[in-house]
């Protein structure tokens, strides 16, 4: 009841004194003329404290049980006195006030009719009055002025919403309007990267390899000069990608996210706990873009659709992988619909094999939850490379980018399918690199082959263009990701460490090609319409198979080393179970798994 009135406003208050100042008036009346009183004066005043109290009290969380409320005990004190004293009838015109002041939606339509005239016909045939139309005269005119207050109060509480909502929009899109030049500098730092710096490489390397056939010394100085050139304007191209990142751009996650934080405390009035638990680590940026983002959409949606007061924004630290929890004190919901910004946030957890998560309930609020792998190195473990591209320059410069890494060391370069397959027998790489469209045999044929034979080695096709019907073939016939080469070598550094621990991916351009396979293990065409058939959730194999494994009771941790892969994985796969489930723990997702045949009973 305290937070209710916390949150009144100036006509709350002056309802409540106006309320009060007739109780008073009325009970010092009745001690005055006590001796007129049929009924005992402490049960007068009894029922007086009852009509004061009682109604407000059940105004606080019903207005219509309020308006009948109002009428039974102020209506029924009111006919009571106005039977002794007929002028008494005056006593009413304040309950009727508030009456019409508290009939809110369409409740006026049979508390209005009541009030105006049935308990004036009744005080009036118990005071036995000569002029009922006076009656009902004056409390007809205290009802408009108290319904006209109604309307008063109506129009400033939507201004105040009006008034709240326009701050908050304000405030997105500032946000907006920022992230999105951080976004568009991000673009474009990309671009002259994975453009202008491909190319000076390709051109060093190329003129590298024609120094063995220089034999003046003219021609060497020369090709010294150009390479001189070549590198130095390289450098220019760095200077200005790393120029073009802003302040804001640089600043560490956490305080990024206070940062908006503050910011939105400052335009709207709600009140936001931030805490982040765990040891900080550097994230790469698109991972830190993800969380802002998100945080940017929660805050929002927390005040324009559940009209929060109170959020608590967690953000935890954990060794496989980074959360944050977004919960509110707001309205909640029951069927919570999907609109532009929540599925922009799940599109960008997706992309990194992360998973956003949203539980809402009618009444207690919303709670969002996103959570993302880690991304790490692993010093202690050197991942074995093999690349294959029929583009000699390629080839020289991934070797060139991917060796830059402490924890990748490139073993063989192959130029087509069948040098890959034979340098897979020989060097025995954990990772390869493959193009689509080489002479001998393609990238297609020699996956297939690489993965016939050596099921262990993970292969991640890396070509140029975007041709969903060869990435759908080439991801069925065992490949376990498909990137383009226009991605950042950073990026690419960290999805080749991903796909060695067992994960897969595909690149952000071309995610909705998850809509047609069955990631991240394929299965053939009748398999999966069997599985179809015994599966109406959509579960895919891996996901059932990490299903059973938690109905036996194993931890996550345990799993992910029987499958050979990351706590964080089978998290991400274990949160998909349950959401296509439609379930909130293991619990309720093993037994909703019994019941569909899913599982055996045990």
């Amino acid at each position: 009841m305290f937070d209710m009135v916390k949150q009144w406003f100036w006509y709350d208050w002056i309802m409540l004194i106006l309320r009060l100042i007739i109780c008073i008036s009325l009970i010092f009346t009745m001690f005055e003329v006590q001796e007129q009183l049929t009924l005992p004066l402490w049960g007068a005043v009894f029922w007086e404290i009852i009509a004061f109290s009682v109604p407000w009290l059940i105004l606080l969380l019903n207005f219509r049980y309020y308006l009948v409320a109002e009428m039974i005990f102020s209506g029924g004190i009111c006919l009571y006195l106005s039977f002794l004293f007929p002028e008494a009838y005056l006593v009413f015109l304040m309950p009727a006030f508030m009456i019409a002041a508290n009939s809110a939606q369409n409740s006026y339509r049979w508390s209005g009719p009541i009030t105006i005239l049935v308990i004036p016909i009744l005080i009036n045939v118990v005071s036995i009055q000569s002029n009922p139309w006076l009656t009902i005269a004056h409390t007809g005119l205290v009802y408009a002025i108290g319904f006209s207050f109604h309307l008063l109060i109506v129009n400033h509480r939507q201004n105040e919403i009006i008034r709240d909502q326009n701050t908050v929009l304000e405030q997105y899109l500032s946000q907006i309007e920022r992230v999105t030049l951080l976004e568009e500098r991000s673009r474009l730092s990309k671009d002259l990267h994975d453009t202008v710096g491909h190319s000076y490489t390709s051109i060093i390397m190329g003129l590298e390899t024609l120094r063995p056939e220089l034999s003046t010394k003219l021609g060497e100085d020369k090709l010294n000069s150009l390479l001189h050139l070549a590198r130095r304007n390289m450098d220019e191209v760095r200077g200005y990608v790393h120029q073009m990142d802003s302040p804001q751009d640089r600043l560490p996650l956490v305080q990024s996210l206070k940062q908006l934080i503050d910011e939105f405390q400052a335009n709207s009035k709600v009140n936001v706990r931030f805490r982040a638990l765990g040891d900080e680590c550097s994230l790469p940026k698109q991972t830190e873009m993800t969380f802002y983002r998100c945080l940017q959409e929660s805050l929002t949606n927390a005040v324009r659709h559940g009209h929060a007061t109170e959020i608590v924004v967690t953000l935890q630290f954990e060794q496989r992988q980074t959360r944050l929890e977004v919960q509110d004190n707001g309205q909640g919901a029951e069927n919570l619909q999907e609109g532009f910004g929540l599925t922009a946030m799940k599109e960008r957890a997706f992309n990194l094999q992360g998973q956003i998560s949203v539980y809402s309930e009618l009444g207690e609020g919303t709670v969002v939850t996103c959570t993302l792998p880690r991304q790490m190195e692993l010093p202690d473990q050197v991942i074995r490379l093999l690349l294959v591209d029929d583009q000699p320059f390629i080839r020289e410069s991934l070797r060139i980018l991917l060796e830059g890494q402490r924890d990748l060391q490139v073993v063989g370069l192959a130029e087509d399918g069948g040098q890959a397959v034979a340098m897979c027998e020989q060097e025995q790489p954990q990772v390869v690199l493959m193009d689509l469209d080489m002479p001998n045999m393609d990238g297609i044929s020699a996956t297939k082959m690489i993965k016939h034979k050596w099921p262990d080695i993970r292969v991640l096709i890396l070509t140029t263009f975007q041709d969903k019907e060869k990435a759908i073939e080439v991801l069925r016939s065992g490949a376990d990701g498909y990137l383009l080469k226009s991605m950042e070598p950073r990026e690419l550094a960290e999805t080749i460490r991903l796909v060695h621990r067992g994960g897969s991916i595909i690149a952000k351009d071309m995610s909705k090609l998850f809509e047609e396979l069955d990631m991240p293990q394929m299965e053939t065409e009748t398999q999966s319409a069997e599985t179809k058939s015994m599966d109406p959730y959509g579960l895919t194999s891996r996901e059932i198979e990490i299903l059973e494994l938690v109905a036996k009771g194993f931890r996550y941790k345990t799993i992910a080393s029987r499958l050979y892969l990351s706590d964080g994985t089978v998290r991400n796969y274990a949160s998909t179970v349950y959401l296509k489930l439609g379930v909130r723990n293991r619990e309720e997702a093993v037994q909703k798994a019994v019941e569909a045949g899913l599982l055996k009973r045990t």
